[in-house]
């Protein structure tokens, strides 16, 4: 029986950033290929310049082997100056592991001219965001995202509102939602993870209503000083690294606290201890297709969610999150969950379940897999999207 090829991945994120989707996927695929993931390029001084290599092994998924380019251009990212350097470490890496084709997996269309390193059995696009939309965005993003959808053979979008964005422009585009991993936020913590947490919380008073993720330019800042300037006693705790804003544009009152970066393991112990968890993005072009992975986390853990009108956690999860508008609604919708009577809590809990037991990372990889091995034996059966979801978007839910 011939040996798979390795599934070659190229993104625009850290592996050892925030827990998301990437890592997700990455390790439940690993257990059926072996997944090399190339991060973009660190920038160092001239004559420092070499191709890292690391492997990881998280919870019970195989080793990933982490390929950090280090150079000395100036330019970000896979940035076209980037090209000649990050071609020479690669092709020297791939030579010496005797790996001439892959699969080839990409997070960002700016790494397409990179495929040509090996003969890609499969050129594979996750589509986990609209990259153009965000803040800094390369020029060429969507120049090339163009030519990456017309050479693709595989389309996977990180939630419906990408899919319909995307759908006519390939063959071959199913969606595969954000999941969750169940047990881990449902789990409350290991010890150790509980001793962190408590050493972050213990001095904050109650109600707690928390936020985790990246804190950058999606984030309703105006918001959340609103809703700290209305409701004083209620603590705000908000978990994650901050990019790509000034951290002097964020709130700093005496109940809002910054707990910056935390570790995927210690999420679930901060959450136990919060009354109630918030999805507090502003309406830009920035959000228009996001669909948070945090969304069904906070459900796992049993916790009730007012998030603004993000189109995707309305479409999926508006049965069992509290969607609001901006300003004093989002504060109503707030009072309105913590005055929840213990039958309502009872309630909302079990519609939670439902659509937790019904969105596990084991389920989205195991159709991912699916559908690459259907490619490679050459027939595409698209894992499409459900009909109930596409009643709710072609009504413009919103």
């Amino acid at each position: 029986m011939k040996a798979l090829p390795p599934l070659l991945v190229f993104s625009h994120l850290r592996w050892g950033f925030v827990h998301q989707r990437p890592q997700h996927l990455l390790n439940r695929l690993a257990r059926h290929w072996r997944v090399i993931y190339v991060e973009e390029p660190v920038r160092v001084a001239p004559g420092a310049e070499r191709l890292e290599e690391r492997h990881v092994v998280e919870g019970e998924g195989a080793a990933i082997t982490l390929l950090v380019p280090h150079t000395s251009v100036e330019a970000g990212g896979f940035h076209d100056d980037q090209l000649p350097a990050l071609q020479a470490q690669l092709a020297d890496w791939l030579q010496g592991e005797q790996i001439q084709e892959a699969l080839v997996w990409l997070y960002t269309p700016m790494a397409l001219p990179l495929v040509k390193l090996v003969r890609p059995r499969l050129l594979i696009y996750d589509c986990m965001d609209e990259l153009s939309a965000f803040l800094g965005a390369p020029r060429q993003l969507r120049q090339r995202e163009t030519a990456l959808l017309r050479s693709a053979d595989l389309v996977f979008t990180g939630g419906p509102s990408l899919y319909e964005a995307k759908r006519h422009l390939h063959p071959h585009v199913s969606c595969v939602p954000s999941a969750v991993d169940a047990a881990h936020f449902a789990g409350g913590g290991s010890p150790a993870a509980n001793e962190t947490a408590q050493g972050l919380q213990r001095h904050l008073p109650y109600p707690r209503l928390g936020f985790f993720g990246v804190i950058d330019e999606r984030l309703d800042i105006a918001l959340l000083t609103q809703l700290a300037d209305a409701r004083p006693d209620w603590q705000l705790v908000m978990v994650g690294p901050v990019i790509k804003i000034d951290p002097a544009a964020l709130p700093r009152r005496d109940n809002v606290h910054w707990l910056g970066m935390q570790g995927y393991e210690v999420l679930p112990a901060l959450l136990k201890d919060w009354d109630l968890c918030l999805l507090p993005f502003a309406l830009n072009e920035a959000t228009r297709f996001i669909s948070p992975t945090k969304t069904l986390e906070y459900l796992a853990a049993g916790k009730p969610v007012v998030s603004t009108a993000i189109r995707d956690v309305s479409v999926l999860y508006g049965e069992a999150v509290h969607v609001a508008g901006g300003g004093e609604a989002f504060v109503q919708a707030c009072a309105a969950e913590l005055d929840r009577s213990a039958e309502q809590q009872r309630h909302q809990r079990a519609k939670a379940a439902a659509l937790v037991a019904a969105n596990s990372w084991d389920r989205s990889a195991a159709k991912i897999t699916a559908t690459i091995e259907q490619a490679l034996g050459g027939a595409v059966r698209d894992i499409g999207t459900d009909e109930q979801l596409l009643a709710a978007l072609s009504v413009g839910a919103e």
